[in-house]
């Protein structure tokens, strides 16, 4: 298996804050800085460069929910080969907000959006870029996404500055036949562009889609320690630290990080492969009806979530 291409980057405290309202530690962040940075990992997604202003109820959250490059500077002091990525959403960015590469302990910045905003995104793109920055832009949901949608997405992202286009498995849906089918539409409309994968695990599945993704030719893996994201989480990074083939990759220091923040953080707090999130996946849909499910007194009740799932009339 050739995986010698891949980069990982580590999202655990960009997805992994879906999951505690981004109530992690300095501490704890310094800590995953440099286990990461001892493994060999490519790049660590410190957080959301989002603009607080743009977005209601913004005080409630965690500091990397809005990266402050002061701050940031403050938990960074002494940066490693690792480098950093932070995340922006389409109408929740200030681009204004964003420094020049030059004066940014950031290198990447990713855009998210869904395929009716590739425009917006691509926008955002390039400003990044001219900002110095790597980029990429990250198509969600990409399970619903209808194929004429797609393919004029493809027109406008082929003639942008985007280095990585992103296949991402929002809702968990989706298996090795379709992640091949996706790459391989993805390198045939863009063969002038790297592409990148996110996978969510909510049918045990994020670490084979994404072997089978990095066997294809994709470049950028998306992972998380101990496999902390939104839901039923991502793909592990200790399980690409010890698997991809020819790298420079070590596992020992993320086990060392899971030991002394993960086991005590997962008891705390909720994520992973989960019936709900089975439900979900399994029906293509956000995880917003099994996470209301988890919350509720009903949380073990499979067969009525179930069967509640399956009437035109059910919702959470």
């Amino acid at each position: 298996m050739k995986t010698n291409h891949c980069k990982i980057v580590d999202c655990t405290v960009r997805d992994g804050g879906l999951v505690n309202n981004w109530d992690f530690s300095v501490e704890f962040v310094q800590d995953l800085y440099a286990s990461l940075n001892a493994a060999g990992v490519d790049y660590m997604e410190i957080g959301y460069k989002n603009s607080p202003k743009l977005m209601k109820g913004s005080e409630a959250a965690g500091p990397w929910r809005f990266l402050n490059e002061d701050f940031l500077n403050k938990v960074i002091p002494n940066k490693g080969n690792t480098k950093l990525s932070a995340l922006v959403d389409i109408g929740r960015v200030d681009e204004n907000d964003i420094l020049p590469r030059s004066e940014s302990l950031l290198d990447l910045i990713r855009v998210a959006c869904y395929i009716k905003d590739v425009d917006k995104g691509l926008d955002l793109v390039q400003k990044f870029h001219d900002l110095g920055y790597e980029t990429t832009i990250n198509i969600m949901a990409l399970s619903n996404v209808m194929d004429n949608d797609l393919v004029e997405a493809f027109q406008m992202i082929k003639e942008s500055p985007v280095d990585v286009v992103y296949i991402v498995d929002s809702y968990g849906s989706l298996d090795h036949n379709d992640f091949t089918f996706l790459v391989n539409k993805f390198q045939e409309h863009l063969p002038n562009k790297r592409l990148g994968v996110h996978t969510h695990n909510n049918m045990q599945l994020a670490f084979s889609n994404t072997l089978v993704a990095a066997e294809l030719g994709v470049e950028l893996l998306d992972a998380s320690v101990y496999g902390m994201g939104r839901g039923a989480g991502n793909c592990p990074t200790e399980l690409l630290l010890t698997h991809l083939k020819n790298t420079k990759y070590h596992l020992r220091p993320s086990l060392g990080f899971i030991q002394k923040h993960m086991i005590a953080m997962r008891e705390k707090w909720e994520w992973g492969y989960l019936i709900p999130y089975l439900v979900t996946g399994t029906l293509d849909e956000h995880p917003r009806s099994a996470m209301a499910l988890l919350a509720s007194s009903d949380r073990d009740k499979y067969e009525e979530f179930y069967d509640r799932m399956m009437t035109p009339e059910g919702s959470f």
